[in-house]
């Protein structure tokens, strides 16, 4: 599987929009892999996971052909996660020579959202599924199930446990500590790669995200439980500007760990 880390940052962008902090004018100054928009990744340029209100940034940074995705996952309804406006944009009269629809899954608000937002999808564009925690879609390609995540008590957000040629991976945000029943799910699964929210960096854990001290609990939860292993990768991203935290000071803490740093536009091969 090749993974493609599209966006790394948590809602406000890192640097924010309007923020002058000082932790915003050192990324800016810096740039680089510093500079993060809003988290989405791409697999295997036809499964995508999250449509964040930067995918045409994304498309033109990166050279993506949207047009060949076949599945688009949403976590959750947040504005950073899901931008249900611009689905519109794969409807007639916006795009042009397109051989598939767009098939897209989420639960409750982000169903309803996107359905608000493109009122009824031609069909052959566009289609709009809801699922349900521990639903399993079988794309064609991939397996993909969803199981609950710990972030908004308001709405049924969603991790994803995708498994593909063999190789699986777990795609852990948003959330806070995982929920009881998605580590029962896990159970006796292997994992190839682990992706991991890390909002909140070295500030104190606040529930719904995961800080620097979380994501090493649950790692190490998962390797005494047997679900990765010493060929397992673990990787961390969504990061919020409030933690401070430049590319470079982030991968001083997780390279004696073994995990690796998410960057905007990271290429991954499992």
């Amino acid at each position: 599987m090749k993974i493609h880390f599209l966006g790394t940052a948590a809602a406000e962008g890192f640097p924010g929009m309007f923020c002058r902090c000082t932790h915003c004018l050192r990324a800016r100054g810096r740039g680089g892999k510093n500079i993060r928009t809003r988290s989405s990744v791409l697999m295997d340029d036809i499964l995508k996971i999250d449509f964040p209100p930067d995918t045409y940034h994304h498309v033109l940074r990166d050279g993506i052909d949207l047009g060949q995705v076949r599945d688009l996952f949403v976590t959750h309804s947040h504005s950073d996660h899901l931008r249900a406006e611009d689905l519109e944009m794969r409807l007639p009269v916006f795009a042009h020579e397109l051989s598939h629809p767009l098939r897209v899954y989420g639960h409750d608000n982000v169903v309803r959202k996107c359905r608000e937002a493109v009122g009824r999808p031609n069909a052959e564009r566009l289609s709009i599924s809801r699922i349900v925690p521990f639903q399993t879609v079988d794309t064609g390609t991939a397996s993909v199930t969803a199981l609950p995540a710990n972030h908004d008590p308001d709405e049924t957000c969603l991790l994803f446990h995708i498994e593909k040629d063999g190789r699986t991976l777990f795609y852990g945000h948003d959330t806070g500590l995982l929920p009881d029943e998605t580590w029962q799910w896990l159970t006796g699964r292997r994992l190839d790669l682990v992706i991991l929210d890390c909002t909140n960096g070295n500030l104190p854990f606040t529930g719904s995200h995961l800080n620097i001290e979380a994501v090493l609990a649950i790692r190490d939860r998962m390797r005494s439980e047997g679900m990765i292993d010493s060929a397992s990768r673990t990787v961390v991203t969504h990061f919020s500007h409030n933690i401070g935290l430049m590319h470079e000071d982030l991968t001083a803490i997780f390279d004696p760990e073994g995990i690796e740093v998410a960057y905007d536009g990271m290429v991954l091969h499992i």
